[in-house]
């Protein structure tokens, strides 16, 4: 499946656009009461996929319920937690990352998605910029991407020299075991999907308006250089895999199932119990004789076009 005139192609293209448009579609509405048969015109999908999609809702919903639970526990306890989120393009991290900060208060759990480095942080220790976006006491981190753009796109891409490759390997599980000796839990996934599925996402994004930013350049020499990439891949797991902060392959040719199987997993690994809220209790709102509220000046309202 190379092109965009094999029929299964252009139906997987199709399914995968109106996926992206359920994933916004997610955070708008009230999912608890949402009807995701009412999403689609009748007759986009087969029972089958209907089935599928209601069941992946509901546990979509009941494991964003744990991950609150979790998310109250780290800042109760003062945990700190760190998550890589490494993989090819379009191999599903953001989807899975954004699944999982949805529900989660933004002052507990952020993401850090650093640009390319300027011309003054490639002079500094490689691993100084990702140092000041480390958690203290109670925060989660999730990097999209990480420290391992030196082990992949860098040395893909002749970013790096022969001498800062291996360097960085000699370094960072010295780093990561600093990491954790600190306090810091530390988990690493590696979204992992096949040829053919990166072709597909990335003709999806091509015909889609709404996606085509996702594609740079960078992205799509990648797309070429798929053997050099797993070669890379290959070697950083092997390389980095290490006791205090192991990989985790995380299969993601079937996006939906990869974000319900890597938050189950994450769940698994962080020793939460549910903490005690208190009772909450709405206070009456107080009336004053002599409050009047002023009208708000019509020229500053934004007119009601729907």
């Amino acid at each position: 499946m190379r092109n965009t005139d094999h029929p299964d192609l252009v139906r997987r293209v199709h399914l995968d656009i109106a996926d992206s448009y359920d994933e916004e579609l997610e955070l708008e509405l009230d999912d608890r009461d949402l009807d995701p048969d009412t999403l689609l015109p009748a007759g986009s999908r087969t029972e089958a996929e209907r089935t599928a999609r209601r069941d992946y809702f509901r546990e979509l919903f009941r494991l964003q319920a744990e991950l609150v639970k979790l998310q109250d526990w780290v800042a109760h306890t003062g945990h700190k937690v760190v998550i890589l989120f490494e993989g090819r393009d379009a191999a599903g991290k953001g989807g899975a990352i954004k699944r999982i900060v949805q529900r989660l208060n933004p002052r507990v759990c952020r993401v850090v998605a650093l640009p390319a480095p300027n011309d003054r942080e490639r002079t500094q220790w490689y691993f100084q910029r990702y140092v000041p976006h480390l958690p203290a006491a109670g925060e989660i981190v999730l990097f999209d991407r990480s420290w391992y753009n030196r082990a992949g796109v860098e040395r893909v891409m002749g970013f790096c020299t022969d001498d800062q490759y291996e360097e960085f390997f000699q370094t960072v599980p010295e780093f990561e075991r600093m990491l954790v000796r600190s306090g810091i839990q530390l988990i690493k996934y590696w979204f992992s999907i096949s040829d053919e599925e990166q072709n597909a996402r990335f003709l999806s994004r091509i015909h889609d308006p709404l996606k085509q930013w996702k594609l740079s350049p960078m992205d799509l020499e990648s797309r070429r250089r798929w053997e050099e990439y797993t070669k890379a891949k290959e070697v950083m797991l092997e390389r980095t895999h290490i006791p205090e902060a192991r990989w985790w392959v995380v299969q993601g040719v079937d996006k939906k199932r990869a974000r319900l199987n890597c938050i189950h997993h994450l769940l698994q690994q962080i020793p939460y119990v549910e903490v005690d809220r208190p009772t909450i209790q709405l206070p009456e709102r107080e009336y004053h004789d002599d409050y009047v509220r002023r009208p708000v000046p019509p020229e500053i309202i934004v007119p009601d076009i729907y």
